[in-house]
């Protein structure tokens, strides 16, 4: 019995978590825990010594909290959390609506074009689909828009703000592939694009084929003059626009790493919110602690993943996916990488994306890199930034995937009582399946992710 305890210890530790994170514990302290737990079971049986767990320590702070690129995590968190507050998002959605009224399904469009936009410097997809749901569902659903549809729009649009740089989960993930954020955040641009236009195509095809599901506006909605026109496109896109070049522009241009981009989207969003007259003490006490709690649950899974991944390794968990990989006959490329994107999508049905990046990617990422895919349009320098992008648009379906979604929680918490959650599931299927084609797309023309980095000079 100890003797097959001892063989198969990884294997039982990697099934816990899966058991402990799926029953509702916090993911930062099962990681933590099992880590510590295995760790003292692994010395009682003879394959673990325990003063490597001095080891664990100094990962944690040469991996975390000495590492520049995670640096840039709380300023993104807290740009986000300024726009959030500062009441910016509402002037955007008006002014989007104004600008796009006579398109079909026009609400709809606004708020997947509104979504794109706010990705960038939001970055956080509970505060864009809270955001985008209290701003933009009342009016949708007061305009006789099909609840299902109004939903999927806002849960879509609010998702692309993981994708779409500067995304924290990129940074977290070019930190497991051990890659540059620079390049990942370039790679990703065009695919979160290409989601936003496949969403915005069908919103567009549902309004002309279903008009019912996505009434006009009357023609009197909005300003009347040609002065309030602009006024209104000025206020509400001007400013957040020109934050999103900013943001981008100055990775883009050399100006800034990844990491002083957050600053740089920092000052730019308290500049918005003083030139909206709206920079108050209150909302930007409010910011900070947002803030502070978002930044310590962040780092407390970055920690406890430091432990558990050791520990892990240790106890010969490299090993074990190598021979469960052979297993099932599982050794080419292309089959290697069907099982990581078909893996990722299914745990987007139980799991979140943090969870499903500290499971999948210092995993499967080292055994992709023995592959070469350059007959398929991606030298190993660029294998990284775009197995990371596909990995990306895969965890789109992390956040919007019944029963566990989080998005799901996010908007049924926001949405009027006689809405039901069966509503909110259904909402997520057609968008879920155009995530889906926007990922073999990805997959099939991988210029899809490369092309900004390459123009850039990342990849030469």
């Amino acid at each position: 019995m100890l003797e097959f305890l001892a063989t198969n210890l990884a294997l039982i530790m990697f099934v816990s978590m899966f058991f402990f994170i799926f029953v509702g514990y916090p993911v930062a302290f099962v990681m933590g825990g099992l880590s510590l737990f295995f760790a003292l079971v692994g010395t009682w049986l003879g394959v673990f010594k325990i003063f490597d767990m001095s080891n664990i320590v100094l990962r944690m702070w040469g991996g975390v909290a000495n590492d520049p690129v995670l640096a840039s995590i709380p300023m993104f968190i807290f740009m986000g959390a300024i726009l959030e507050r500062s009441g910016s998002a509402k002037d955007m959605l008006d002014a989007t609506v104004v600008l796009l009224k006579r398109c079909p399904g026009a609400l709809a469009v606004s708020v997947m074009v509104m979504g794109t936009i706010l990705a960038a410097p939001i970055g956080v997809v509970g505060a864009a689909v809270i955001t985008l749901s209290v701003i933009a569902l009342p009016p949708m659903l007061a305009a006789g828009y099909d609840k299902r549809l109004a939903i999927g729009t806002i849960a879509s649009a609010g998702t692309l703000g993981i994708l779409i740089p500067p995304a924290i989960m990129l940074v977290v993930m070019a930190e497991m592939l051990a890659t540059s954020a620079g390049n990942l955040f370039l790679g990703a641009v065009m695919p979160g694009f290409l989601l936003s236009g496949l969403y915005i195509i069908y919103i567009i095809a549902v309004a002309v084929f279903k008009p019912g599901a996505t009434p006009r506006l009357p023609p009197d909605f909005g300003p009347q003059t040609r002065k309030a026109f602009w006024y209104a496109l000025w206020r509400g896109m001007f400013p957040m626009t020109t934050l999103m070049v900013f943001v981008l522009g100055s990775i883009f241009a050399g100006w800034a790493t990844p990491t002083e981009s957050g600053a740089v989207g920092v000052l730019g969003a308290m500049f918005i919110a003083a030139l909206n007259n709206r920079l108050k003490l209150k909302m930007m006490t409010e910011a900070i602690f947002s803030t502070c709690r978002a930044n310590g649950l962040v780092f407390m899974i970055f920690l406890g993943a430091t432990g558990f991944s050791y520990v892990f390794r240790v106890l010969g968990g490299d090993e074990l996916m190598i021979s469960t990989l052979a297993y099932f006959g599982i050794d080419t490329k292309w089959e290697m990488l069907a099982f990581v994107m078909v893996l990722i999508f299914l745990l987007g049905f139980p799991f979140e994306w943090i969870e499903i990046c500290l499971i999948v990617l210092p995993v499967f990422g080292p055994i992709l890199l023995k592959y070469d895919f350059s007959d398929h349009g991606v030298p190993p320098a660029a294998l990284m930034t775009w197995f990371g992008t596909l990995v990306a648009v895969n965890l789109q379906t992390a956040f919007m995937t019944p029963p566990f979604g989080a998005t799901l929680f996010y908007m049924k918490g926001t949405v009027p009582p006689g809405v039901k959650m069966s509503d909110v599931f259904a909402a997520m299927y057609p968008f879920v399946a155009l995530q889906v084609l926007g990922l073999m797309l990805c997959i099939y023309f991988p210029s899809i992710s490369l092309w900004l980095p390459r123009l850039a000079g990342f990849l030469e």
